[in-house]
């Protein structure tokens, strides 16, 4: 990846930007009733952007997608369609269903796979993509790891700049598999707090980074905030080398 603002090598332009969130003390809150109306609120928002993505994708005859990336806009579409039936299989079985305790064992499929419907979400000329063979191929939990991607790319187009570039990166680390998310915007107060909160805010604010959390620690996994220099967010998904599945 080449570029400015912090895309050049982006592993050396990294700077912990304050402690990490501890992922086992993420609360469920009881006591907030609403809590799952806002999470329900929050999640539809992110297929229906992503559906609405992948049609515009599929209809730009300026830019047409190659076999690979048509077969990663199926999956990706049906794996969206698969979420919204499960968001509402949430909203009847209540909030229990948001522990994750409770969900389900699901497959295991390469990070290369779900790597490429992520990418599609972000324009061509705005994608900036790296991954090392060996992480490309470290099997990861199918349908949680392509949420929490699809999440942080969504993310990642809605406070970067309008026409910043997105990367994605991913290699193996003594501290597990990481993938990095990278936009070029700027670290702002609200997003620390975001990080920092083991329950969510009132509002959607932070909510989707809240989700992103308790799903990665349903695997052992954990969420970090990077600043890049000059400028730039990365936030690296963490997981066990061998994650588990269930």
């Amino acid at each position: 990846m080449r570029g400015r603002h912090g895309f050049q090598g982006p592993r050396r332009g990294l700077r912990r930007a304050g402690p990490g969130p501890d992922a086992g003390d993420l609360a469920l809150t009881d006591a907030d009733p609403d809590l799952l109306l806002r999470v329900l609120c929050h999640e539809f928002r992110t297929p229906v952007a992503t559906l609405t993505s992948l049609t515009r994708a599929l209809a730009d005859d300026r830019s047409p997608l190659t076999g690979d990336d048509r077969r990663a806009v199926t999956a990706l579409a049906h794996d969206q369609a698969v979420h919204l039936a499960d968001l509402l299989r949430v909203a009847v079985a209540g909030s229990s269903a948001l522990a994750p305790a409770t969900w389900p064992a699901e497959p295991a499929a390469p990070l290369a796979e779900i790597l490429r419907g992520a990418a599609v979400l972000v324009p061509r000329h705005r994608r900036r993509i790296r991954v090392t063979r060996r992480a490309g191929g470290c099997p990861v939990p199918e349908r949680r790891t392509r949420q929490v991607l699809t999440n942080l790319v969504e993310n990642a187009l809605r406070h970067g700049p309008p026409e910043g570039r997105v990367g994605i990166h991913a290699a193996l680390r003594g501290s597990g598999l990481s993938i990095l998310v990278v936009d070029e915007g700027r670290v702002d107060a609200a997003l620390v707090e975001a990080l920092r909160r083991p329950a969510p805010a009132p509002g959607v604010s932070g909510l989707g980074l809240w989700i992103v959390r308790r799903l990665l620690a349903a695997d052992g996994g954990r969420l970090h905030l990077h600043r890049l220099r000059p400028r730039g967010v990365a936030l690296e998904a963490v997981l066990p080398r061998a994650a588990p599945t269930g």
